[in-house]
């Protein structure tokens, strides 16, 4: 019975910082736009996959340069 003395006072406490918690998030504009993210992976973003294949390419192209042994000079 005495372990009740130690249970509601930590679980007042735990409470509090979920409240506490809450209200933080909801002043600093977490719960602001919800639908945002889950629109967003609906559509591909063409700039991002455009780098992508960039960043792809210029490997290729530099691990075959790197194969023949030739440099950007061409020698």
């Amino acid at each position: 019975m005495s372990i009740i003395y130690v249970l509601i006072p930590i679980a007042m406490l735990f409470v509090l910082v979920a409240v506490g918690v809450f209200f933080w998030a909801v002043k600093s504009d977490q719960f602001d736009d919800l639908d945002k993210q889950s629109i967003s992976i609906l559509f591909e973003d063409d700039s991002h996959e455009q780098k992508a294949k960039t960043e792809i390419d210029t490997a290729t192209s530099t691990a075959e340069q790197n194969a023949t042994g030739k440099n950007k000079d061409g020698e």
